[in-house]
């Protein structure tokens, strides 16, 4: 079982930057692959970032070049660096955990509450 708590959401200028956390509570946090999800108003969840448990980084063509994840294994904690933030962005962000290099929300079993993103014009 792994319970996950995102944090670093807010409001902030298109341009401008945010990183969000994803503490995970659990012994196997290093062998879990972590995604980093969004979902806007009106919109299905979608992918955003994973980091594999091996440390490989795959990021959705709307994000690559302008967000990083990146894990820290003693804290259990899953970062997403966002930069040069459009509104096109905002959305409630979700961390998740799964094995097997899925990309799939629906292939992801551990969810956080989520944390929200607005980026203004």
């Amino acid at each position: 079982q792994v319970q996950l708590v995102e944090s670093g959401g807010g409001l902030v200028q298109a341009g401008g930057s945010l990183r969000l956390s994803c503490a995970a509570s659990g012994r196997t946090f290093s062998s879990y692959d972590m995604g980093w999800f969004r979902q806007a108003p009106g919109k299905e969840r979608e992918f955003v970032a994973i980091i594999w448990s091996g440390g490989n980084t795959y990021y959705a063509d709307s994000v690559k070049g302008r967000f990083t994840i990146s894990r820290d294994p003693p804290k259990n904690t899953v970062y997403l660096q966002m930069n040069s933030l459009k509104p096109e962005d905002t959305a409630v962000y979700y961390c998740a955990a799964a094995v097997g290099h899925r990309r799939r929300p629906s292939d992801y079993p551990y969810w956080g509450q989520g944390t929200q993103v607005t980026v203004s014009s």
